[in-house]
């Protein structure tokens, strides 16, 4: 049955050796100042372009895009440099990284921002929601986020206009494509869950009207970079970071049906993993299978066995598998030999240096 996971596949342009996807985690090791991704960065990538896609840690477009301490972002021409020795190195080792663009929105403090107030989709603070600042102990200091501002046309443009740059930096450095990062309660996501989005205009009230800017945002990357080199994530029923839909089946399947029109190379759905989370119900996978005909990419509560059943049934074509890969560099090979996995340390996953990145060795197998 795993072989499922082991059939090579075609992304766009891209081929793929497997379908096994590092999907994005936040590991909070960029160099200061600058938020610049670094050859440590490089080296944590590189041991693990044995996935068939890696897509890169959350990134953001803008100095009013970081939500935490210490994550990379793609604005300026050192942070390209240093995504490029990123990309340089995957593809060494015969890789395919995307970049995942992100903005937080209102998940996020002014003291990552440069003291300026958060911006969303509304004046709502989302309830508590912690996120973490450099208080100068080389440790995150978690705090409370506060209340954004509401956005006005003219933000609207403006950050439209980042996600653009953005993506074009992101092909200057390297990358094979783009996620765009519309999931976790960040600001995408706070314009398309109705609870996040009290907006009385025609980017809030009905389902068409709270797409829109996630529709905007996708039409001017695919528009300047290509539909082959754009993926989209989205996850339609966690809570994460105070986001809430009241219809997520009748929200997100119509998001499904914008991204299949709007010719999307993949979407990346992710689910509830914490351990008595409910499952996503059955029907709304399969929902989604009819109104988008790309690659669909599902992370979460995956291992090899249940991976490889959803491919086969042809519900998903690629499985993320996240947390597995921080430990296991070799993740691919382990699946595949049946070896066992290693667990990771929660104590090293955000900040820090080389311990919990680059230390975790390939299986030996005497």
């Amino acid at each position: 049955m795993k072989d499922a996971l082991f059939q090579p596949m075609r992304l766009g342009k891209a081929s793929l050796k497997n379908r096994i996807v590092m999907p994005p985690m936040t590991r909070s090791r960029a160099t200061q100042p600058g938020n610049i991704a670094n050859d440590m960065m490089a080296t944590y990538y590189a041991q693990r372009a044995d996935a068939g896609l890696i897509v890169a840690e959350g990134t953001q477009i803008s100095e009013m895009g970081q939500g935490y301490a210490w994550t990379p972002g793609i604005y300026t021409q050192e942070q390209i440099a240093g995504w490029k020795k990123v990309t340089d190195a995957v593809h060494a080792k015969g890789g395919v990284i995307y970049a995942q663009l992100w903005h937080v929105g209102r998940v996020t403090h002014p003291a990552n921002i440069g003291g300026q107030q958060p911006i969303s989709s509304s004046a709502l603070k989302a309830e508590n929601v912690k996120v973490f600042i450099d208080d100068g102990n080389n440790a995150p200091g978690f705090v409370d986020v506060v209340e954004p501002r509401e956005m006005t046309k003219d933000d609207i443009r403006h950050v439209i206009g980042e996600y653009r740059q953005a993506a074009l930096n992101a092909i200057e450095a390297g990358f094979d494509g783009i996620e765009l990062h519309a999931a976790n309660g960040y600001l995408v996501n706070q314009f398309i869950d109705s609870e996040a989005n009290n907006r009385t205009d025609e980017y809030g009230g009905s389902i068409e009207n709270r797409l829109r800017f996630l529709a905007e945002v996708v039409e001017t990357m695919t528009n300047a970079i290509g539909a082959e080199r754009v993926g989209v994530r989205l996850a339609p029923f966690t809570s994460l970071n105070g986001t809430v839909d009241k219809s997520p089946v009748e929200t997100y399947t119509a998001a499904a049906a914008l991204l299949n029109k709007l010719n999307v190379v993949y979407l990346h759905i992710a689910e509830v993993d914490w351990d008595d989370a409910p499952d996503t119900p059955p029907a709304f996978k399969q929902a989604i299978r009819e109104a988008y005909k790309g690659t669909i990419i599902y992370a979460g509560r995956y291992n090899a066995e249940n991976g490889a059943k959803a491919i086969a049934k042809g519900i998903a074509d690629m499985i993320g598998f996240g947390r597995p890969f921080i430990a296991n560099p070799d993740l691919p090979s382990r699946i595949m030999n049946d070896y066992p996995l290693a667990p990771h340390d929660p104590e090293t996953l955000f900040g820090g240096a080389e311990k919990g990145l680059l230390d975790y060795p390939e299986y030996q197998t005497r």
